[in-house]
């Protein structure tokens, strides 16, 4: 993940040479003298489990590294080397900077400044991912960067069987080439009050009101760790003002302290559940969890009713690249289409998992890329059981939602893969039936710029008028001073008979382009699950039929119509 905010504290990974007599070492001569011998000799985005960037000092003196900076590919990111690092004649000395700023394994940049902030002394730039090797010098020190087979943290670089890297980007980096358009309107719209939340703001979740409350949605802000929820006022999305909801509520582990890096959000009938990846307070250990969260109590804080702690159950990654998106998937919809619980190697079945609710929890891994099914005890946080690992095809993974309409999940990955969205559904047939696999991949809106968008939800089948519904995506670097943007994307229209009798049609409207319109329809019948683009056409009253009912005079004309909600 790479967000604008990050703790202070940094670390200095491995120091591979001890270097004698250091007191003889003049910090200011050396820097003076030997920093252009200092060079970006390694790097690693892999996050397994740690990014990395190795420095080799390629002269014949020490060299003092201390206050120099490295950086990604944002002017923003900032890791300053520590105090008292010296690096040998020869030397090399690596650091872990996911705490700093994460890398992207499909396209991001490693540089080191002078402590001017302003004096570049080295920078490679990569559009490829290296896995599962790194990116380092051949020959070792000096070379020009190919993917290295093996990584050789703190060591010369493993140069038998090189491959030149990729530096000019062909496929938006880490994305899929032949990635479909958007499918919704091309254009894109701020949907908050500029600078209001700051960065860091993460998942979505989308709640429908009911019995005449207004739409509600859900956000979570990864630090400082707060549930935001938010209503429609105008074209903005703000801040909901009763019941201490004003500025947002901070949220804590189940003792009530930490400070949990919230990154998904999924909010259900069994409570509000959030996906971590480690404590603010404690940035250095991974604590990759799913927090339950009772929203109903007042004040400005909420304390988790429950914690499901995955650090034992999911691949080992760096603190700063644990779970990201989540989402409720209904049993029901996993029962229907077959799904094969990898636990057990049969067919799902659900009354295997006691206390797991009527549904699975995905959650999406930034280190993997992978999506990881999960039942979840509702009665002990100590109780859960991976039920399938699930590829995404990306890099890195920021979202994860559940598509009732389109009967599929939404792997979400943002500018690592140039903002692309992969839709995964259940295979009936062949090697991978009964398990997910991804159907189709889209590009972003072609009007919205590449953010670091770490949230994105669509509207409910409800609000789908004219063959479109919204689109919702949440920026993590608050670019342009925004961080919630609004389009659409196509539907099919529910279709609601106002009688028994009358059969039901569904009403559509071809509207790629359209905007989405404020009314909603309720919702029944769902259309075809994989409809991407929505044609059909309006329901009519058959015209024989009207004009015998005229002709006899019947007490009531019976006319079929479309309900909305106000």
């Amino acid at each position: 993940m790479r967000h604008n905010w990050r703790p202070a504290t940094v670390v200095l990974a491995s120091l591979a040479l001890a270097v004698p007599l250091l007191a003889t070492v003049s910090p200011a001569a050396a820097a003076t003298a030997a920093l252009p011998t200092l060079a970006i000799n390694e790097v690693d985005a892999s996050g397994v489990p740690q990014d990395w960037i190795e420095l080799k000092n390629t002269g014949s003196s020490p060299v003092d590294a201390s206050g120099l900076i490295l950086k990604d590919d944002k002017d923003s990111d900032r890791f300053d080397i520590p105090a008292n690092t010296i690096v040998a004649a020869g030397g090399y000395v690596s650091f872990d900077v996911a705490d700093a700023f994460g890398l992207g394994k499909g396209g991001d940049a490693a540089r080191l400044y002078l402590s001017d902030n302003t004096t570049l002394v080295d920078s490679f730039t990569w559009a490829s991912d290296s896995s599962p090797g790194s990116w380092g010098r051949c020959p070792d020190g000096t070379g020009a960067f190919a993917v290295n087979a093996t990584k050789t943290k703190g060591a010369a670089n493993d140069c038998g069987t090189p491959t030149p890297p990729v530096t000019t980007p062909v496929t938006p980096p880490g994305g899929v080439s032949d990635a479909l358009p958007w499918p919704g309107a091309s254009s894109v719209s701020t949907a908050s009050v500029k600078n209001f939340f700051g960065t860091n703001l993460s998942g979505l979740s989308y709640e429908l009101g009911a019995a005449g409350a207004p739409d509600t949605l859900w956000a979570v802000r990864n630090g400082p760790s707060t549930l935001y929820r938010l209503q429609q006022s105008g074209t903005d999305w703000v801040t909901a003002t009763d019941n201490g909801w004003g500025a947002g509520k901070s949220l804590h582990y189940v003792d009530g302290t930490g400070d949990p890096d919230a990154e998904g959000v999924v909010h259900t009938s069994a409570g509000t559940f959030v996906s971590t990846e480690r404590d603010n307070s404690n940035n250095k250990i991974s604590r990759p969890a799913v927090l339950r969260y009772d929203t109903t109590p007042s004040g400005t804080s909420l304390n988790a009713s429950m914690e499901w702690n995955l650090v034992s159950d999911l691949p080992v990654v760096g603190a700063n690249l644990g779970l990201e998106g989540i989402a409720f998937v209904p049993d029901s919809y996993l029962t229907a289409k077959g799904f094969v619980d990898e636990k057990t190697g049969a067919t799902y079945s659900p009354a295997t998992y006691a206390n797991h609710g009527d549904g699975l929890y995905f959650v999406g891994l930034e280190g993997t890329g992978s999506i990881y099914a999960y039942a979840l005890d509702q009665t002990d946080g100590t109780k859960f059981t991976r039920v399938a690992t699930i590829k995404s095809g990306f890099p890195s993974i920021m979202e994860v939602q559940f598509d009732a309409e389109k009967s599929a999940v939404w792997a979400v990955c943002d500018n690592t893969c140039g903002g692309q969205y992969a839709l995964l559904d259940i295979a009936a047939t062949g090697t991978n039936a009964g398990h997910f696999a991804v159907t189709t991949v889209y590009n972003r809106p072609t009007g919205m710029g590449d953010f670091n968008n770490e949230g994105f939800v669509t509207a409910p089948q409800a609000l789908c008028i004219n063959g479109v519904k919204p689109a919702f995506w949440a920026d993590d670097d608050q670019d342009n001073g925004y961080s919630l943007r609004q389009g659409t994307i196509d539907c099919v229209a529910a279709s609601v008979p106002t009688d028994p009798a009358t059969t039901p049609v569904t009403s559509v409207t071809s509207g790629a382009d359209a905007a989405a319109a404020p009314g909603r329809t309720s919702t029944g019948t769902t259309g075809s699950a994989k409809a991407l683009a929505a044609t059909g056409s309006e329901p009519a009253l058959p015209g024989a039929a009207a004009l015998l009912v005229l002709l006899a005079g019947a007490a009531g004309l019976v006319v079929a119509r479309r309900r909305r909600r106000a």
